[in-house]
């Protein structure tokens, strides 16, 4: 197992897209990597088809020190919410700024305009928001994955697998 050592925390909130959560969740379990599932509460978050994730860590317990990567799943209202909150923001900034990996998928990047870590990065996202990422600076491709650095963005579920190959080959480095 080639992560092994490893630790990944995936966000989570209500009406995440089922793909986008479980796919990088199974995958990088597979390779090895703990995955830590952290929301504002200890409960059960239902996805956008009813698939429930529990939560291993609330916001306030997760130290951005321990961990490796970041993943920020999409769906509208998942992200949306997400945003929304001091200590994602908090989190986002000081992984951004300790070169840690973050990657976030479809809808997923509205959490990084709103952390403010986009301005002058290569970046993509679910064609809906593009404009959204530039407004905030970043230089859109629409490429199925984009990696500028520390940061992976992707479209949307149909680019899972080259979203998680770059979450693994940044993580084997």
């Amino acid at each position: 197992m080639s992560l092994k050592g490893r630790k990944v925390i995936m966000l989570v909130e209500e009406e995440y897209e089922d793909l986008e959560f479980w796919y990088p969740k199974i995958r990088l379990m597979e390779e090895g990597a703990e995955i830590v599932v952290a929301g504002r509460e200890k409960r059960p978050y239902p996805s956008k088809h009813g698939y429930e994730a529990d939560v291993d860590a609330t916001l306030s317990e997760v130290d951005p020190a321990r961990y490796d990567a970041l993943i920020i799943p999409g769906g509208v209202k998942c992200p949306d919410r997400l945003r929304r909150y001091k200590e994602v923001l908090e989190l986002v900034k000081e992984m951004d700024k300790a070169g840690k990996i973050i990657a976030s998928i479809c809808h997923g990047p509205w959490v990084l305009i709103s952390a403010g870590i986009l301005k002058g990065r290569r970046a993509t996202s679910y064609f809906s928001i593009r404009d959204d990422m530039v407004n905030a600076g970043a230089a859109y491709v629409d490429d199925p994955v984009v990696v500028d650095g520390n940061l992976v963005t992707s479209r949307g579920p149909w680019d899972l697998p080259d979203f998680c190959r770059a979450i693994i080959q940044l993580l084997r480095v």
